[in-house]
C-alpha cells in the first residue's frame, strides 16, 4: 500500500447553467476521477522528497516507522545471506513502500536458497544442516522461515538414515570376507609349507614324556 498522497483536490468547477444537470454532474464526476488518478500516480512514481519540516507531525511518526521496518527487513535478509553461503541462489529482494517524505522504503524481502538433495548422503547432510542455521539466523524467523528449517532438517534425517545403512552394509561384507578367508592356522593337521632350500625351516618343539626322558634303549618286538 502506498502512502502520502496527501494532496487536495482543486475546487470542483461550477456548473454551467446552460447545461442539464445531470449532464453537469455526470462531467464533474468524471474530471475528479481523473485528477484523482493523476494525483496518485504522481504520487507514487514522481512525488518530491520533503525534509521533515515539511511534514506534519503524523507523517513524521509513520516516516519513523517506515525507517525501522526498513533496517529489520534488511537486517533479516543478510542474516539469510551470510548464514546460506554457497547455496544463495541470488541476492536479497524487497518490496518497497513510499513514505511521506517521497522516499522508498523496504517492507518485505526474501532470499533464494538451494534446496536440492545431493546425492551424497554426507553431502546432503552438511547442506541439510547450513540451510537450517540459514533460515534461523534472523532475530525473528518467519513462518516461511520455520518451513524452510523443518524441510532442512528432514533432509538431515534422510542423509543420517543412508550413511547408517551404508556403515551397515560395509561391516557387513566385511564379516562376509573375513569368513571367507583362507583356513585358520589353528586347523588340526594343517601346516605351513616351506619351499625347497628356503633358509627357514619349521621348527617342532619335541613332546617330553616319560618315555622319551628315559635312556634310550632298543626294544625288538616279535609277534
Amino acid at each position: 500500500m502506498q502512502v502520502g498522497a496527501y494532496n487536495l483536490l482543486p475546487p470542483q468547477p461550477v456548473s454551467a447553467p446552460a447545461q442539464p444537470r445531470a449532464n453537469q454532474q455526470a462531467a464533474d464526476q468524471r474530471e475528479s476521477e481523473a485528477q484523482t488518478s493523476s494525483t496518485a500516480s504522481q504520487t507514487d512514481q514522481t512525488a518530491p522528497e520533503r525534509g521533515p519540516l515539511e511534514l506534519t507531525e503524523a507523517e513524521q511518526a509513520q516516516v519513523r516507522e517506515l525507517q525501522q521496518r526498513d533496517r529489520e527487513v534488511r537486517a533479516h535478509e543478510m542474516a539469510h545471506v551470510a548464514a546460506g553461503g554457497r547455496y544463495v541462489t541470488k541476492p536479497a529482494s524487497y518490496d518497497y513502500q513510499t513514505g511521506p517524505d517521497g522516499r522508498r522504503y523496504a517492507v518485505g524481502g526474501e532470499v533464494s536458497i538451494d534446496t536440492s538433495v545431493p546425492s551424497d548422503p554426507q553431502e546432503a547432510l552438511t547442506k541439510a544442516q547450513i540451510i537450517e542455521r540459514a533460515a534461523l539466523a534472523p532475530v525473528e524467523p518467519s513462518q516461511q522461515d520455520y518451513r524452510v528449517a523443518a524441510k532442512a532438517r528432514q533432509m538431515a534425517a534422510d542423509a543420517r538414515s543412508e550413511i547408517a545403512a551404508e556403515r551397515r552394509e560395509e561391516l557387513s561384507n566385511d564379516s562376509e570376507a573375513g569368513a571367507s578367508a583362507s583356513p585358520s592356522e589353528s586347523e588340526p593337521g594343517t601346516e605351513p609349507e616351506v619351499e625347497p632350500g628356503s633358509a627357514i625351516a619349521p621348527f617342532r618343539l619335541p613332546l617330553e614324556t616319560a618315555e622319551s626322558m628315559a635312556p634310550a634303549s632298543r626294544l625288538s618286538l616279535f609277534a
